[in-house]
């Protein structure tokens, strides 16, 4: 009997105990449980807002091992383009040597520079080019040099004249690409400089301009170390806008500078200010994007696409696929052995100069393919375009500029640090109808989070600065001023 009262007493006795024990413990494990679930969640929503970044790093260039001691020198040192006899006699020396291979007929630019017109532009280049004029044309802005991890770097920084009271004067870096140079923006320097003198607007935007040369391309030293690519190209123009001063500016570029300042945009937002570009690159791809493709054609206005996308992008396979196949052989063998093919290049004036301008016909209008000169005349002077192949000779930097391809391309660009990490800076971008590839905005604003303007060029190509200035200054200007209206 005790046997079945104990037992019945004692549960009785613990049961309330039990009971009390377990409210105790809802009391303490439901709001922390709670307060967990609540944290998760703030930071979910704090995560998605959250700026990702590309991280900024270090490196060295130099040639050997970094010191280990000593701080770097971080003075801003003038420079001066100079020239002399012994450099314009081998030049003319080796103009006069060259060999021709006679092209097909009919062939005009289809086979690449037609020799026929190559040898009017080596018989100009030779007779009536004079080098020492252009190298005073090129020295009329202040040009300067800093080393920066452990190479030097070139620049030119221009800055207004003039500057109204109360005016801001907007810093702007300004970045070239391949085969082109810090000489392509010498015709809009002055339209951001001093815009009110050349009838653009009122003085209400202006600017000190910056353009650096990559390194490794012209006046800039090339890197004597591995794996130098667009990365580490804006590092370093981060720690040259850094060292000027300036702690906001606005970037702008296009071909290898549409990479680098994008990749400054991402590695720096908030030094960044905004960012101008006129050629966009797009490496997401996906289902979304194949979808957008196909009804593109057919239903634009269902995947976002105006009728101007339309007409620049369809048919896509013609001009997203063979067009760019047939534009982009040099990218293959740049991406894997430049140092083979850059050996000619270096050795041969003539051939560089085919090499080189062959780009400045058909990426400034894709129909120049079938004109007998390449068109080249149309709309450049036989002065602007020798003296960017100039550039390039004087300083034998054709060899290292094309390394900056197998720098870049050396591993899957969908995989790259870039590609993951989306644009938050304010963003304009000025589609030029002859570029090389179109982006449209429903596709750039995949990656671009903060597009301000958005402008269908009426004309221009690839070399857009050079080309058409004027139409460039304008819509960098438009950008700048609803930027700062933010």
């Amino acid at each position: 009997m005790w046997q079945e009262i104990l037992p019945n007493t004692w549960e009785s006795i613990l049961s309330p105990i039990r009971s009390f024990e377990y409210s105790r413990k809802n009391a303490v494990l439901v709001p922390a449980a709670a307060l967990g679930v609540g944290g998760m969640l703030v930071y979910w929503l704090r995560s998605r807002h959250t700026i990702k970044t590309i991280e900024m790093g270090d490196g060295w260039w130099g040639s050997g091992e970094r010191p280990l001691k000593g701080k770097e020198d971080e003075s801003i040192r003038p420079f001066k383009i100079e020239t002399s006899d012994k450099e314009i006699e081998d030049l003319h020396r080796r103009l006069e040597q060259a060999r021709y291979t006679p092209p097909l007929e009919g062939a005009a630019f289809h086979y690449g520079f037609n020799s026929s017109y190559l040898q009017k532009v080596v018989a100009y280049w030779r007779n009536q080019f004079n080098w020492r004029k252009q190298v005073e044309v090129l020295n009329k802005y202040p040009h300067f040099q800093t080393t920066i991890e452990g190479i030097d770097i070139h620049f030119i920084h221009v800055k207004p004249s003039y500057v109204p009271h109360g005016r801001a004067v907007q810093p702007l870096l300004m970045v070239h690409g391949w085969p082109g140079s810090f000489y392509e923006f010498y015709k809009i320097i002055p339209l951001l400089t001093e815009p009110a003198g050349h009838s653009l607007n009122e003085g209400d935007v202006v600017f000190e301009v910056i353009c650096p040369s990559i390194p490794g391309y012209g006046f800039s030293e090339a890197p004597h170390q591995k794996g130098f690519d667009a990365i580490a190209t804006a590092r370093i123009f981060h720690k040259l806008m850094n060292r000027l001063g300036f702690k906001e500016y606005y970037l702008q570029g296009g071909d290898w500078g549409s990479r680098i300042t994008i990749s400054m945009a991402q590695m720096l937002p908030q030094s960044v200010k905004g960012l101008h570009l006129n050629l966009v690159f797009i490496s997401r791809r996906g289902l979304r994007r194949m979808i957008s493709v196909m009804l593109g054609a057919y239903v634009p206005w269902l995947v976002g696409l105006t009728r101007e996308d339309v007409r620049r992008t369809y048919p896509f396979i013609q001009k997203n696929i063979y067009e760019l196949l047939r534009e982009s052989g040099y990218l293959h063998i740049q991406a894997t052995k430049p140092d083979t093919a850059g050996c000619g290049l270096n050795d041969s004036p003539v051939g560089l100069a085919a090499y080189i301008l062959e780009k400045f016909s058909t990426w400034t209008d894709k129909s120049f393919l079938h004109k007998d000169d390449g068109g080249l005349e149309s709309k450049y002077s036989l002065d602007e375009l020798l003296t960017n192949v100039m550039i390039y000779w004087v300083t034998s930097s054709i060899v290292s500029s094309m390394r900056f391809y197998k720098e870049n391309f050396s591993k899957d660009p969908g995989l790259a640090a870039g590609a993951r990490v989306g644009v938050y800076v304010p963003t304009g971008i000025a589609a030029f109808p002859q570029e090389l590839v179109h982006t449209p905005h429903a596709w750039a604003k995949e990656t671009f989070k903060n597009i301000i303007t958005y402008s269908y060029m009426p004309r221009g190509g690839h070399f857009a600065a050079f080309e058409e200035p004027k139409l460039l200054a304008q819509d960098i200007m438009n950008f700048v001023r609803k930027v700062e209206q933010l």
